[in-house]
């Protein structure tokens, strides 16, 4: 069932200081990428009937690459597990439970590992789901043409693909162990020029 177009957010004060964050630290292309990745997983999930919870799958999504950035970029640990530390520290100071900052901690890592399953992990497969889209137009079935226009519209590219390339490259030179050089070496710079969504 294709995804349906429904741009709303949570509305808490962890969603908001994770928008705040996000906006402070990312540039605009990564920012739109993060915010797009909540609005494709959350439409996904509604065309498939998972239950998730809506604000830490929104934190999760809008911190998901901030490992990626200059602030909180790790020249040892990789982007995934840098920023899945510093939602686990924004969860915390956020007044989570321990489970639910460790979750959002685990949404991150896992985004750039093996497949998750709705039924195993809900947030996880979302942000599966939605960043393999967004960055290399894996599932174009899922997302129709009215969909994609409406979501680019508010929230445009601006050179992402370039971005995001550029800091992948960035991360397999320094951290040749990593998921992002097993994604260069895999040709993610094939896929992300193919993007449907940059078409």
């Amino acid at each position: 069932m294709p995804v349906p177009f429904s741009e709303t957010f949570p509305e808490t004060p962890a969603a908001a200081a994770a928008l705040a964050v996000a906006t402070r630290f990312c540039s605009p292309a990564l920012l739109n990428h993060s915010i797009r990745s909540y609005l494709w997983g959350a439409g996904y999930a509604r065309a498939h009937g998972i239950g998730f919870d809506d604000e830490l799958y929104y934190v999760s999504s809008l911190l998901h690459d901030i490992g990626l950035t200059e602030t909180f970029d790790s020249h040892e640990v990789p982007f995934e597990e840098a920023g899945g530390r510093l939602a686990w520290v924004f969860g915390t100071s956020a007044g989570w439970p321990p489970e639910r900052a460790a979750h959002a901690e685990k949404i991150i890592v896992v985004h750039m590992r093996d497949a998750v399953a709705a039924s195993e992990d809900p947030e996880s497969h979302l942000l599966q789901v939605a960043t393999s889209w967004d960055v290399s137009g894996r599932r174009p079935e899922e997302f129709p043409a009215d969909v994609r226009a409406a979501v680019l519209a508010r929230h445009p590219r601006l050179g992402f693909g370039a971005e995001f390339l550029a800091a992948f490259e960035g991360q397999a030179r320094r951290k040749p162990g990593c998921a992002a050089a097993g994604s260069v070496a895999g040709g993610v710079s094939a896929r992300i020029a193919a993007n449907p969504l940059d078409a």
